[in-house]
């Protein structure tokens, strides 16, 4: 825990960091990866370097984790922990790389804040960083240790490449060695590596869309600014050998008897789906309400899969659509629309300000914020906002 010496100074200067923070991650990140260019080699996304996500969602995690310190003395912000803890055990981060990045971060840092810092300054803000790296450290080693491998990436074999919906692909994958495979929890993702253009290894977390278990199947919307859905939509065909990593994420089906509300728009429909699937398949008495909004019936990308186990366990299916069709509401999704059971559990996935819209109407309708579970594809820049 943030020590009583260290606790004064990072509440007088959080303010100033908090204002700098963007420019000092920007900064750190030119740092990086000029003294370690093999870190964009099958690690860092430079669409997401390009498109300042990256920079933003690390700002955004090194503020939230200070003031929860300063805010909250003799405790940390576990779910601010295991999301960042799952996305890099998901990408194979190691305990030694923490080390790198605070020489080249506290560079920034003292490059940026150089008028002001002082040796106290910096002594307590080394203190925040090595105590959210310790508690990082932790969560991944424990991750690791409960996969039912020792290895960080595996080769899986495509079986089937299918057109799910205007703009998207669903990638049906086996194992293509002996590698025990630890099994999935639905809603939760792989990391998938693929070789771009120009020979670089490119990396993006995919939710599983199907099956839980030992399956393997994710639903991809082709991303024009993207390097790897473009790779996986032109180049990788049924026989292709991919690179993925084990399952991972914290926003899983929780065990209780309570109402379930699914609810997601455009290709966030796809842990959803797989939660939804898993609920069919155990044949749940739970009641199920599932959301989704779409621009156009065609564009949503699992509609006959989601359907099908909606009707299979008689959930109530609510549909928005932009483009006005026969049986779906037109324009946004809205929660006012909908009659919410106060004792709901409620599954996000979509854009951010779906989310954040979504998430507050919940909240308006008498939902906790504790049974609120939200997935963010890419950087988490939630925590920036």
């Amino acid at each position: 825990m943030l020590s009583e010496k260290s606790r004064p100074v990072i509440q007088a200067t959080l303010p100033l960091v908090g204002s700098r923070i963007s420019e000092i991650t920007a900064d750190f990140y030119k740092r990086l990866f000029a003294a370690h260019p093999e870190l964009l080699d099958g690690l860092f996304s430079r669409s997401n370097q390009r498109s300042g996500e990256q920079q933003q969602a690390l700002a955004g995690s090194i503020a939230a984790f200070a003031t929860h310190l300063v805010n909250n003395p003799g405790t940390l912000p576990e779910k601010v922990l295991s999301r960042i803890a799952h996305k890099h055990a998901s990408l194979g981060i190691k305990e030694e790389q923490y080390g790198v990045v605070y020489e080249h971060l506290f560079a920034a840092i003292a490059a940026d804040l150089a008028d002001v810092i002082t040796p106290e300054i910096a002594e307590a803000w080394t203190e925040v960083y090595w105590l959210m790296a310790d508690a990082l450290i932790k969560l991944e080693k424990d991750l690791y240790a409960a996969q039912a491998n020792t290895r960080m990436w595996m080769p899986w074999r495509v079986i089937a490449k299918e057109a799910a919906g205007k703009a998207s692909m669903t990638f049906t994958l086996e194992p293509a060695d002996d590698t025990p495979v630890t099994a999935a929890k639905p809603g939760q993702y792989i990391s998938v590596k693929v070789r771009v253009a120009d020979g670089l290894r490119q990396v993006r977390q995919y939710s599983l869309s199907g099956d839980a278990g030992t399956s393997r199947s994710f639903t991809t919307k082709l991303n024009d600014d993207g390097e790897v859905s473009s790779a996986l939509h032109a180049d990788v065909e049924p026989g292709d050998i991919l690179e993925i990593s084990n399952p991972y994420g914290e926003i899983t089906l929780k065990d209780g008897h309570g109402p379930v509300v699914l609810a997601s728009a455009g290709i966030g429909c796809t842990p959803t789906a797989s939660i939804l699937r898993s609920l069919a398949d155990a044949g749940t008495e739970r009641d199920v309400l599932v959301l989704h909004a779409e621009r156009s019936m065609d564009s949503w990308a699992l509609s006959g899969q989601m359907t099908a186990d909606a009707a299979k366990i008689d959930a109530d299916l609510l549909l928005w659509l932009e483009t006005p069709q026969p049986g779906a509401k037109e324009g946004f999704m809205s929660l006012r629309e909908v009659d919410l059971p106060a004792d709901a559990s409620l599954y996000l996935c979509g854009p951010l300000p779906f989310m954040k819209k979504i998430r507050d109407e919940a909240i308006e309708a008498g939902i906790p914020a504790t049974r609120i579970h939200y997935e963010v594809f890419g950087p988490d820049v939630w925590l920036a906002s």
